[in-house]
């Protein structure tokens, strides 16, 4: 890797080192810091402007208690009987505790009758303050610093992290005793607004370093946006929508007076579809304006009135960022099966919150705040426990694809893999609906045979030119190892539920109640871990302490 070992690399050490720069991985490193042990955190971009949640405003999943049982309820049904009912309470009640904390921090929550509503935030706001935040408690930023690779020690612990400085064309290495993989999903660089940071480097990390996926076939969510400015994916102003074919024939498109999700794809197949927000009322339009600004902010700049023109519209791919599937957690600390390593946000798997529907919006903010804390303290306390020699072990870094090509001890080779095409390759397989969205057996074996020959190519020798070279080699390898497991995982689960489609099994199977958990590098692997809980019936309350479940 660049410069390895040379005097130009930044050395540091911390307690507890946190990966990432979206709301979940500034709640981890906050956490964290409030049990006394140094913190640093490293992003991809700026923490504060970089990732989903700072691209615009976004719903909290944080009802009043009163209202608790209700929330929850829906939550839990709309899992499926794959959400955890136990962790779905957790959630709800650490969001709403934890809200008040942001208030105090300096955000501006608006007000009713005298009282915050604390059920929205405004990201770019949200962010400044909770960076803000993380300054004056200590924790130290690197900004502009990715993340590329683990350390792990020699008794399998996670012993710290490597990565590239762009601004200081370096590499960078910190040395911890518990590391937080909160850096998001994967949107396998759709474009999707804010989403372009998030390319599953936290997934192949995790998994080099010995740790596991789970619900991976749930990394498909596609969302509705302009398609003259397919990037800003936010759905709500399409509740009032229009839809029509080239001839202007209405499609209808809605089910007792909410949009059916499964219209626009079945839809998009057939030929292009057109929207005119023209159910608007006058008091939505006000709404849509304001509240979802970023989303009329298209039309505004394009000269085009909504509510009275038709126009274009596509579906994105959010994949992994707006559905469910990440890294494995196997406790309530958010733990994984790498001793100190801890996954929150959208890195981790959210099934336990949503089975394999997307948690999007309100459920996933209120993911990133819970999860969040609970990795940080979790990471502290583990940190604690190793004493004060904890950054003295030796420790080997665990990157090969992107950064070290295997092959190079036996046939050196100045040759390097093309990154850029790497992704188109990737994207081909992953952007057509009829591919990810309509999912068959036979697509699936087609688009994982290319994928095999893209994850070839990528243990070849990387471009390590630049700091740049190196970062977009690695993220190549990432999406392409994100893509195998999905498809892999969308393979073995032979049912439709939720996100999940699969034409050549259009109905859920009761018996197939079980997560699945993958991973593997060269070979790869899935197992059903069956759900030994009974199916509940909300708002009845659970009691046990962990997710149960067995494994096949």
């Amino acid at each position: 890797m660049l410069t390895t070992h040379s005097e130009n690399e930044l050395q540091l050490t911390a307690d507890v080192l946190v990966i990432g720069g979206g709301p979940a991985a500034a709640w981890a490193a906050w956490a964290a810091a409030s049990q006394g042990v140094k913190v640093i955190i490293v992003d991809k971009g700026f923490l504060g402007t970089s990732g989903a949640a700072a691209a615009s405003g976004n719903g909290i999943m944080a009802p009043s208690p009163e209202n608790w049982d209700k929330v929850v309820s829906e939550r839990y049904r709309s899992g499926k009987n794959l959400a955890n009912l136990r962790w779905i309470e957790r959630v709800v009640e650490k969001t709403w505790l934890s809200l008040p904390l942001v208030e105090d921090w300096g955000y501006r929550f608006p007000k009713e009758n005298g009282e915050s509503v604390r059920q929205s935030y405004y990201g770019p706001e949200y962010m400044r303050v909770l960076r803000k935040n993380l300054l004056r408690v200590g924790v130290e930023i690197l900004d502009q610093s990715p993340a590329l690779e683990l350390l792990l020690a020699g008794d399998g612990s996670v012993a710290g992290a490597r990565g590239v400085q762009r601004q200081h064309h370096r590499t960078y290495l910190v040395r911890a005793g518990a590391v937080v993989l909160a850096n998001g999903g994967c949107a396998f660089l759709s474009k999707a607004l804010g989403c372009n940071t998030n390319t599953g480097d936290g997934l192949l990390m995790a998994v080099e370093a010995g740790g596991e996926l789970s619900s991976m076939e749930a990394s498909n969510h596609y969302a509705i946006s302009t398609a003259f400015n397919a990037t800003v994916t936010r759905g709500v102003p399409f509740g009032w929508a229009s839809f029509s074919d080239e001839a202007g024939n209405d499609l209808g498109g809605y089910i007792n007076g909410r949009r059916d999700p499964s219209f626009l794809p079945n839809a998009l197949l057939k030929g292009p579809v057109y929207a005119r927000l023209d159910r608007a009322t006058p008091e939505v339009k006000a709404v849509i304006e304001k509240s979802h600004f970023i989303s009329y902010l298209p039309y505004k700049k394009a000269g085009i009135d909504p509510y009275t023109e038709r126009v274009p519209v596509t579906l994105v791919l959010e994949g992994t960022v707006r559905g469910t599937g990440g890294i494995r957690l196997t406790d309530d600390s958010c733990g994984t099966k790498v001793p100190g390593l801890y996954a929150a946000g959208d890195a981790a798997s959210r099934e336990f919150l949503a089975g394999l529907a997307s948690g999007g919006g309100g459920p996933n903010a209120a993911w990133a705040i819970s999860t969040g804390q609970w990795a940080g303290v979790g990471a502290a306390v583990f940190a604690k426990s190793l004493g004060a020699h904890v950054n003295e072990r030796v420790a080997r870094p665990t990157g090969q694809a992107g950064l070290r090509s295997p092959q190079a001890d036996k046939t050196p080779s100045s040759a390097s893999f093309d990154s850029e095409a790497i992704v188109r390759g990737i994207q081909n397989e992953m952007f057509p609906l009829e591919k990810n969205h309509f999912r068959s057996e036979q697509q699936l074996l087609d688009s994982l045979s290319k994928l095999e020959k893209l994850w070839e190519q990528v243990q070849a020798n990387p471009k390590q030119d630049t700091v740049r070279d190196v970062e977009f080699s690695r993220r190549a390898a990432a999406l392409t190892a994100v893509a195998r497991w999905g498809y892999f995982s969308a393979l073995h689960r032979t049912e439709t539920r939720s996100e999940h489609i699969r034409v050549d099994y259009p109905e859920t199977d009761p018996n197939q109640r079980y997560y699945q958990a993958t991973g593997g590098l060269e070979r790869l692997w899935v197992r059903r871990d069956w759900i030994a809980d009974e199916i509940a019936t909300p708002p009845v309350l659970t009691t046990q302490t962990t997710p149960s479940v067995s494994k096949l």
